[in-house]
């Protein structure tokens, strides 16, 4: 079957544990610049409004860990045409 446009290749067999983002995320930010707690909430708040949310952890448009991506200070949002995460 053909992959929609943008898909990554993912399948619903991709799990992330509670336990294993919390790692993950840990290990991201070492030697990184966090962003600010609230400025992590407001971009969580985006990333799981968005359509390209996949299985409640990925980003469609770039296969990243929104938990992840939105925790990094110098991290963008890859939404096709504009960020949403811009004030």
């Amino acid at each position: 079957m053909p992959r929609p446009e943008g898909c990554k290749g993912c399948s619903e067999s991709v799990r992330v544990s509670p336990e294993k983002l919390e790692r993950l995320i840990e290990i991201a930010v070492r030697g990184r610049d966090a962003a600010p707690e609230a400025e992590a909430a407001r971009r969580l708040a985006l990333c799981r409004a968005c359509p390209g949310l996949q299985y409640g952890t990925t980003c469609r448009y770039c296969g990243c860990l929104v938990d992840v991506r939105a925790r990094l200070r110098d991290s963008r949002c890859p939404y096709p045409g504009a960020s949403r995460w811009h004030s």
